[in-house]
């Protein structure tokens, strides 16, 4: 049985990192594609749980490789999905979380249509700019720049198949975990998995 693929998105600061751990540690049966990336990981991050850090050197010669999914450029640094990972987890069977930037999603869904769209965003602007400030991780210049990068984020909502408004986290967590569970039973993929029954 083919795994299921969960691409979520979502501005810089909308909560998506807090909410998909909170729903990858309910749901046994989900697990966390680790991305690569050429940003420097923050005080509280571990090489190979949060992404896989990389050179700049070294991320290109992968993409010269073709070794990516989908790659993007984001903030000034680049991210990327391992092509060998996604492929080899679904064909096992395995669910998985890909938590991408817009240009990663579009480029996610010409390859794999059937991934399941998730867009992710925060009750107003207003308090995505608190988020940011709330984070203490940010220079002015650096939370400007992703207030304009949200602005362009939020116009591909559209493109996705779902989107959760991250006003209370844990309704925010609930939705997100019953479209996990509505979609693992849609009647074409519970025949693939269960047919003996029908």
């Amino acid at each position: 049985m083919q795994g299921l693929l969960f691409v979520v998105t979502a501005p810089s600061g909308a909560g998506k990192t807090s909410l998909i751990n909170a729903v990858l540690a309910e749901d046994s049966r989900l697990r966390l594609s680790v991305s690569y990336t050429t940003r420097p990981p923050r005080p509280s991050e571990q090489n190979g749980r949060e992404y896989h850090f990389v050179d700049e050197a070294t991320f290109v010669a992968m993409l010269e490789r073709g070794e990516f999914l989908e790659s993007a450029q984001v903030h000034g640094h680049r991210y990327g999905t391992s092509q060998t990972t996604i492929s080899g987890a679904l064909e096992d069977g395995c669910d998985l979380v890909l938590e991408i930037d817009w240009q990663g999603a579009q480029q996610v869904r010409r390859l794999i249509p059937d991934c399941v769209g998730i867009f992710l965003l925060p009750p107003s602007l207003a308090e995505l700019e608190r988020r940011l400030r709330a984070r203490g991780q940010d220079s002015e210049p650096v939370i400007a720049r992703r207030m304009a990068a949200a602005r362009d984020e939020i116009a591909h909502v559209p493109e996705s198949d779902y989107v959760i408004i991250n006003k209370e986290f844990e309704i925010a967590k609930r939705d997100l975990l019953a479209i996990v569970r509505a979609e693992r039973l849609i009647t074409g993929r519970q025949l693939a998995r269960i047919g003996e029954l029908f």
